[in-house]
């Protein structure tokens, strides 16, 4: 049944317009609105919200992911906008902190919540 729904992705913020200016000014999002309980934007055909929260703990774990064509590419831009990549102690990462799978390369950030958020390059290896 939701095999063919556009999916809508949810990331939790304490400061709308903090996360407004990272999501549109360093991510690259279109933004569409924002109310005061989320701002939303869209990225390629999915729309994401990002909602307002009193207050979380952000979790280890990667929450948003995008699939991009070339990885060094995104991860150079990101940088060049701020944006420093994560290091992980059981992962393998080159000096651009990008790890190397059997099936592609991810690299890994955060958002201004602590959000984690990664890039893929899939390469079918």
């Amino acid at each position: 049944m939701l095999g063919s729904a556009e999916l809508v992705a949810f990331a939790p913020s304490t400061d709308l317009e903090r996360s407004r200016a990272f999501y549109t000014d360093v991510a690259g999002l279109e933004f569409i609105e924002q109310t005061p309980f989320a701002c939303v934007f869209r990225s390629g055909r999915t729309m994401v919200r990002v909602t307002a929260v009193a207050g979380f703990t952000p979790q280890p774990f990667t929450v948003l992911g995008w699939e991009v064509a070339d990885i060094r590419a995104a991860v150079a831009e990101l940088r060049g906008r701020g944006v420093e990549f994560l290091t992980f102690d059981t992962l393998p990462q080159d000096t651009d902190k990008i790890w190397t799978t059997p099936d592609g390369r991810i690299a890994w950030f955060h958002d201004p919540d602590g959000n984690v958020l990664s890039l893929t390059e899939f390469t079918g290896n």
